[in-house]
């Protein structure tokens, strides 16, 4: 059997890999406009290298492009869990009230707390939040055996006031240092309600989004609030809430029936547009989504895909090679490893068409 392309790039050498390649700062940071970023262009006549800001030149007249319009909130804040401090992430809010939490070891969040038990008390300031189960309810021990990583937990008193004063932007250990909310935001977010940006849509500008519409070419919002994008290695995305207004849906259905092709920025646009296909339509829809794409389940509706650069084995992969095909998707990533091209959520990016 041929191994699949996840595990033949899982052998590129991790130490380049890991070293040289993730973004350690925003591109601003790095003397660069946010639609200067490198974007490979990958299609099935080849692989391209350019700016992002050539965007338009390689969509046409009547493609769409499904982007998101969630906006991040402070999702990390520093807690104390049976006396010993741990760095507490916040995700959704359920429909009961409760949140979906992840402890990770402190001071800086570098790997998940994988034994806190049922009944457990994690204090921020004043605010008490009490682990009640793992989530989503029935999910069985981690992919390491060892425990589980996200929680549901109820919450005693202002959580949302705790994190405007004291939170910040959920980050890992490969950044230089902290950077301001501000810079986990994109043109397109006005709904705040994500853990962690939807990073896809970061380096569009006003400018690039004014060209891309005088050139033809159609936006159609969605929302999807994202989680915690910490999965470990085989852990699928757990539920997030999305919404696909009547007016998307219609311009998505319209653009696909006159022949355009239809482009999520993001694998969080692609969950959502995805959630709402009935046959072979996108209809209107809103409300909690587990649905994960994958080239066992793949789209019905999505056609390419603008997205930024996913570790090896993480379950964002699937999703792209869901949407690339197996064959692409290994091209655009081995000549993203062979040119150096900036990994995470202030890296370069991808445009992938499979036609």
């Amino acid at each position: 059997m041929t191994r699949s392309w996840t595990a033949r790039l899982h052998e590129t050498p991790r130490t380049r890999f890991e070293a040289s390649t993730f973004a350690p700062k925003p591109a601003e940071e790095r003397g660069l406009a946010r639609d200067e970023v490198r974007l490979l262009v990958g299609t099935p006549d080849g692989i391209d290298h350019v700016r992002f800001r050539d965007l338009p030149d390689h969509l046409h007249p009547g493609d769409v492009l499904v982007v998101n319009t969630s906006a991040t909130v402070n999702g990390q804040v520093d807690a104390v869990l049976d006396g010993d401090p741990v760095v507490l992430h916040v995700a959704h809010r359920l429909d009961d009230g409760d949140r979906v939490v992840e402890l990770r070891t402190a001071p800086d969040a570098g790997r998940a707390i994988l034994d806190a038990w049922e009944g457990a008390v994690v204090a921020v300031g004043d605010v008490r939040l009490v682990l009640r189960e793992p989530w989503p309810s029935g999910t069985p021990s981690s992919p390491t055996g060892r425990g589980n990583r996200l929680w549901r937990a109820s919450v005693r008193g202002d959580l949302d006031r705790q994190l405007d004063w004291n939170g910040r932007p959920i980050a890992y250990g490969y950044l230089d240092h902290r950077y301001p909310l501000s810079a986990y935001q994109t043109v397109f977010g006005f709904r705040p309600g994500s853990a962690e940006m939807a990073s896809a849509g970061r380096p569009f500008t006003d400018a690039l989004v004014t060209r891309l519409v005088a050139a033809g070419v159609h936006f159609a919002p969605v929302t999807l609030h994202t989680g915690v994008s910490s999965q470990e290695a085989g852990e699928a995305p757990g539920p997030e809430w999305f919404e696909v207004p009547p007016t998307s849906a219609r311009l998505i259905n319209g653009s696909r029936a006159d022949g355009g092709r239809v482009v999520a920025v993001g694998t969080t646009a692609t969950r959502a547009v995805e959630s709402s296909v009935r046959g072979r339509h996108v209809i209107a829809g809103r409300g909690w989504t587990d649905r994960v794409v994958t080239p066992g389940d793949p789209p019905r509706v999505v056609d390419g895909l603008v997205t930024g650069w996913h570790d090896p084995m993480a379950s964002h992969l699937l999703l792209v090679e869901a949407v690339a095909g197996p064959g692409l998707t290994q091209a655009a990533y081995d000549a993203a490893v062979a040119e150096g091209y900036l990994w995470h959520e202030f890296g370069d990016s991808a445009l992938l068409l499979r036609r």
